[in-house]
């Protein structure tokens, strides 16, 4: 309410309690959010500002396209398609793996194969770099368990052109990590799709084939693409695991960055890594783009 005073309308000091309240929430978020803005500000803002600016720069701190020209030829054009070929890849083949998984598990009506699938997703999901190359040599290397389990009932891998080493060894790695993030993106998307909706194209006449692809996998796409855009990232940025299992035979973005990092450059490109590096954010940055534009269509059928 508001009393008039000169012909004016003075409001009530109730009436502005609602924007005071309002403010005040809007302050203690902003405030929650400081030191988590200041981290990233930290250790991702200005880390990748002097990235982009040294990238830009000779020995000299002048500035040069010599570098950013350097890191787009030769090996290094080499290693940005093999690591986009190696995250293609990798991603694609989690991603589907990953969605099939989530889906029979929904599907189960047992609470405990859902409770064992989360948990095992959430431990793989964040196992990486020296302890998961070492498993994997442990297992299926040139003398791993595996592999001598196998030579033993007379089929050894490695007589047959396989070798964990290489590009496919790769592949098999990184699948240990992407499919259970994938598992752990898909699973909200795959529990909000609603019994109903297929009962009600059942009703209408469409078979189990076509409820899928009418209902279930234009619903799924949108989150299905954010979670495939988070696995191409990770396995793009992906270090420690690529560099341990090939040693620098196969050409990768990442490895070319710590290679360059522990002083192996030729004179004149220090900053040389610096620019692949903004090479690595740009691709990063892209995914990161398309992965917004697609989780904010998957939002609305998350609701």
């Amino acid at each position: 309410m508001s009393a008039k005073a000169g012909g004016r309308a003075v409001p009530s000091p109730g009436a502005a309690a609602p924007g005071r309240r309002r403010r005040a929430r809007a302050l203690r978020t902003w405030l929650g959010l400081l030191p988590f803005l200041a981290y990233l500000a930290c250790f991702f803002v200005v880390p990748s500002a002097a990235v982009v600016t040294a990238a830009f720069e000779n020995g000299r701190g002048g500035f040069t396209w010599s570098n950013l020209t350097a890191s787009l030829s030769g090996i290094y054009l080499t290693s940005y398609g093999t690591s986009l070929e190696l995250a293609a890849i990798s991603s694609i083949v989690a991603a589907v793996a990953g969605t099939l998984v989530t889906i029979a598990v929904v599907s189960s009506d047992r609470p405990l194969l859902h409770r064992l699938v989360t948990t095992g997703a959430g431990v793989m999901a964040n196992t990486g770099g020296l302890p998961l190359a070492f498993a994997f040599i442990a297992a299926i290397g040139n003398f791993g368990i595996v592999t001598q389990m196998l030579s033993g009932i007379g089929f050894n891998p490695y007589d047959h052109g396989f070798t964990l080493y290489s590009f496919t060894g790769l592949v098999i790695v990184y699948l240990y990590f992407l499919i259970p993030v994938m598992v752990l993106v898909m699973l909200p998307a795959v529990q909000a799709l609603r019994r109903e909706w297929f009962e009600a194209a059942s009703i209408l006449g469409a078979g189990r084939r076509q409820c899928w692809r009418l209902v279930g996998v234009p619903i799924l796409a949108p989150a299905f693409l954010a979670g495939l855009m988070v696995l191409f990232t990770d396995a793009f940025a992906a270090y420690v695991t690529a560099d341990v299992m090939t040693q620098g035979t196969i050409p990768l973005v990442p490895i070319q960055i710590g290679s360059l990092i522990q002083g192996n450059v030729l004179a004149g490109q220090q900053n040389l890594g610096d620019a692949l590096g903004l090479g690595m954010i740009s691709v990063v940055v892209a995914a990161g783009v398309a992965y917004a534009l697609v989780q904010r269509r998957a939002a609305r059928w998350q609701r």
